[in-house]
């Protein structure tokens, strides 16, 4: 069984998956009022201004929330892992998993910094690990 693929992967959310392709996290960034968002929209949320820039962020940012899933949904995820909300450190928070680390020494709060991982051959989607520098943003 395979895991669960974005249903869309062109318009608006292309530059999104190029990036991680690419090994790099890519959000909007609007030129007219500086304002980051995340998830994908082809206007500002905050100015309306049409077609924010794709910029490639920090990959940095803090864990907001997080849930350990200890029964997978299926076999394509192999449990304990853990689904969490990432804080950016440009603003926007984006959900995501924390990999390569037990699930139990996850904090609210703690630095993460971006990973990648192939979810399938034409899909790769960025992760994130706790910081090895530690700290805050």
């Amino acid at each position: 069984m395979e895991k669960v693929l974005p249903q869309r992967v062109d318009g608006v959310s292309a530059p999104f998956f190029e990036g991680a392709s690419d090994g790099v996290l890519k959000i909007q960034h609007c030129a007219d009022c500086g304002h980051w968002q995340f998830y994908p929209r082809p206007f500002c949320t905050a100015c309306g201004a049409d077609d924010p820039a794709w910029e490639v962020t920090r990959g940095r940012g803090t864990v907001a929330s997080f849930s350990i899933v200890r029964r997978g949904l299926t076999k394509a995820y192999e449990a304990p892992y853990a689904v969490a909300l990432i804080d950016l450190a440009e603003g926007p928070r984006l959900m995501s998993n924390i990999i390569d680390c037990d699930p139990e020494n996850i904090t609210v709060g703690a630095a993460v910094e971006v990973a990648f991982a192939s979810w399938s051959e034409a899909i790769t989607l960025p992760v994130f690990r706790l910081s090895t520098e530690g700290g805050t943003l």
